[in-house]
């Protein structure tokens, strides 16, 4: 399951960020920034005595503000509070608590999530007399900190754990066995592929029981990854087919391969370029939304000059446009050529297509880019778009919750999938995008 996701919230110059620091960027425990993250200032992957969580920290917020900036601060704050697990309330000891603390307090009482009543600032003992009057916000017991000085910290992370969804610290399941299916048209090198990757290491390597004689799969393991990859009949035309032969049901199963895999292998052969049937088979696995690596084979066949390779990708990409995602790797499965390149990317895909984004982060993301570039405007209607979720993986799916669903236009959509690319990279993997028509009052 996803990680427990905890909101720093509070009112500003409480010192939600000097918390977030030294919880982030001076290792109490073990951390780690997240990876693709542009802001990592304010998103940081994080673990307290075995339990890994996400800390967020958001900006100041203010009850009572017409400033657009520090609106726009506090919707951010808002949409944190709503998908977080658990909500750390900041305060200042110092000042002691304001009529904003209070405002601030309704605001995360009506949430409904646990709430931690945090007094910072409290440097030493003799302060701690402050921290009794906190207890008028009717958040149960403050926990006094200083930041600054690592006071109190344990207390609070223990606390924090303490309100984590059931089962989240629990141990993660045996790692994941990546399906690879290698499809393309006959001819094109995938059994020499097949046989190249597997002819090392061949100690290691176990047939799986059940299979055919055109869909063989193969089990290994590399590296400590364990995979099974396979090997299916070349996919023709269909006009080329007889409707009854055997052939015609050998490419059923090779499609089949393709919906039961993790990443798609699409062999191309250097020589010919990307025909007519090389699009039909890449666009049969983009419509499947399986992650894909375009394998351009008997690439030692080929005549180059300095530029060569960088032009037939430009080419590649141009061909098959549409799968624009897929890295282009060229290979010799005869000479064995970058053929361990393959399972290196397959791996990277793999980690890509199954990668899962924080709600709070994907919307920070989301804000930043409509933000650049407004939603249409069609027929006297502005597209709003509230907020997005990530609803599953392999490929990325996000649901989008939106005031109209008609008033999405493609080119706009496209271009939140670009946003999401830029921020996340996701490369290799088709991303799905869901609307779901939500009715919300105008702020």
């Amino acid at each position: 399951m996803a990680k427990p996701l905890v909101a720093v919230v509070g009112r500003p110059n409480v010192g939600k960020s000097t918390f977030f620091n030294k919880i982030a960027k001076k290792r109490i425990s073990i951390v780690e920034d997240t990876p693709g993250v542009t802001r990592d200032r304010i998103y940081a992957d994080c673990e307290w005595l075995n339990h890994k969580f996400t800390l967020i920290d958001t900006g100041g917020i203010e009850p009572r503000t017409d400033d657009i900036m520090l609106r726009q601060m506090r919707r951010q704050a808002e949409i944190a509070i709503e998908t977080c697990d658990v909500i750390l309330f900041f305060t200042d000891g110092r000042t002691g608590m304001t009529a904003d603390d209070e405002e601030v307090a309704n605001m995360l009482r009506k949430s409904h999530k646990p709430v931690i009543l945090v007094v910072n600032k409290v440097d030493n003992v003799s302060m701690n007399d402050v921290v009794y009057e906190f207890y008028n916000l009717g958040l149960g017991d403050p926990f006094p900190i200083s930041s600054v000085n690592l006071m109190g910290l344990g207390d609070l992370l223990d606390e924090m754990v303490r309100h984590f969804p059931e089962g989240s610290d629990e141990i993660e399941e045996e790692e994941h066995t990546i399906q690879i299916a290698v499809v393309g048209r006959p001819n094109v090198g995938k059994s020499s592929l097949v046989n190249k990757i597997l002819g090392q290491e061949r100690s290691m390597v176990s047939d799986i029981a059940g299979t055919t004689r055109d869909a063989i799969d193969t089990a290994f393991t590399r590296d400590g990854q364990r995979y099974n990859i396979i090997d299916t009949a070349g996919i023709r035309r269909k006009r080329a087919i007889e409707e009854e032969s055997i052939e015609r049901y050998s490419i059923v199963r090779a499609l089949t391969a393709v919906r039961r895999c993790d990443v798609a292998l699409i062999v191309i052969n250097a020589e010919d370029g990307v025909t007519e049937q090389d699009t039909k088979v890449a666009g049969y696995v983009h419509e499947e939304g399986k992650a894909a690596i375009i394998v351009v084979n008997k690439w030692d066949a080929v005549e180059k000059d300095t530029n060569t390779m960088e032009t037939y990708r430009k080419k590649v990409v141009e061909d098959l446009k549409f799968m624009d995602y897929a890295p282009v790797v060229f290979i010799s499965a005869l000479t064995g050529q970058r053929v361990p390149k393959v399972l290196e990317t397959v791996k990277s895909v793999y980690e890509q297509t199954s990668r899962r984004i924080t709600t709070g982060l994907l919307n920070d993301v989301l804000a930043d880019a409509t933000a650049a570039l407004q939603p249409p405007f069609t027929a006297g209607r502005h597209l709003k778009i509230y907020y997005a979720t990530q609803q599953s993986v392999c490929p990325p799916t996000f649901v989008f919750f939106v005031n109209d669903e008609k008033l999405m236009h493609f080119a706009y959509q496209r271009y939140l999938e670009n946003q999401f690319r830029k921020a996340f990279g996701f490369e290799g993997t088709p991303l799905k995008f869901i609307l779901r028509q939500k009715t919300q009052k105008e702020e």
